[in-house]
This record gives C-alpha cells, sequence and structure tokens, in this order.
C-alpha cells in the first residue's frame, strides 16, 4: 500500500516537500514534467523517495533536479538507477531561462514542492523560493496557531 493521497485536482501526491514551505517564502511555482527511467517510477509510485535535500538548477540551457532520492526497486535486477542522479526536467524554454534568471540574479532558489501523478504522468510543483529567517518562521508559526485557535473557537460555538 503506498502512501500517496488523492488531490481534488484530480492528481494523486506521491511525496510533498514540507520543509520547502517552512524554512522558505515560496514566490511562485511552476509544473515541470521529468524525465525518469522505469524502475524511478515504480520506485515512486511506491514512494519511497526523498525531497529533503533536493533543488533544481540550469545547466547548459536546460534544468535539471538535483539531489533528489529515489531509492533503487528491489525487483528491477539489471535496469536499477542511482538513487541520487540528476535528472532533467521539461520545461518550455523560455520558462527555463525566466527561472534560471531569477535564480542567479535575484538569489532565489529553485525547490521541488511536491511529486505527483497528474494523467498518467508524474509531474514536479517547483517552487521559486527565498530563504526566511528566524523571525519570519517564528511569524508564520504563530498566525498558523492562532488560525487553529480560531477554528476550535468556533467548532466549539456550534
Amino acid at each position: 500500500m503506498s502512501a500517496a493521497t488523492k488531490d481534488s485536482d484530480g492528481k494523486k501526491v506521491l511525496l510533498r516537500n514540507k520543509r520547502a514551505r517552512h524554512d522558505y517564502f515560496v514566490e511562485r511555482s511552476v509544473e515541470a514534467g521529468i524525465e525518469l527511467r522505469g524502475s524511478e517510477v515504480k520506485s515512486l509510485r511506491d514512494a519511497a523517495a526523498s525531497l529533503s535535500d533536493a533543488y533544481a538548477s540550469v545547466e547548459g540551457g536546460q534544468m535539471y533536479l538535483f539531489q533528489m532520492q529515489i531509492n533503487e526497486y528491489p525487483f528491477a535486477n539489471y535496469f536499477q538507477h542511482e538513487p541520487k542522479r540528476k535528472r532533467r526536467l521539461l520545461l518550455h524554454k523560455a520558462e527555463i531561462e525566466e527561472l534560471g534568471h531569477a535564480v542567479q540574479a535575484q538569489g532565489y532558489t529553485l525547490m521541488p514542492l511536491e511529486v505527483y501523478v497528474k494523467k498518467g504522468r508524474i509531474k514536479v510543483e517547483l517552487g521559486l523560493c527565498k530563504g526566511k529567517q528566524q523571525h519570519d518562521k517564528r511569524a508564520t508559526e504563530r498566525e498558523r496557531d492562532d488560525r487553529r485557535e480560531m477554528e476550535r473557537a468556533m467548532g466549539r460555538r456550534r
């Protein structure tokens, strides 16, 4: 049984990078295809992967995803893959140039936020992120706690 969940958009979320939204402000998000091998697809469908250290970068006019760990699929004996190889992302050339420029010139980071299946294809949601400082993290946590407290109070009134 996989740990994937069905989303309201008809997409099945396989992995989520919760740490990215905690440590960074997500300015914009972009959906990208990802070039995978067969054993990688099987491992992703089993949610045997991690996005914790992953980031995206432009290299030679192409966008690549680095440090995303996809564990080896145990039943693909000969056709295995390297767990942390760089994987090409499928984006339009204009998007690659725009995101690459933002990363180099304005100090942003491209991080994968989610990996999901949409219409039978595995997609990655990339976020154009700017780092949070400690006081920003505390403010975000305070807002989340206040929102929870308000929902509890409203629930008690009903």
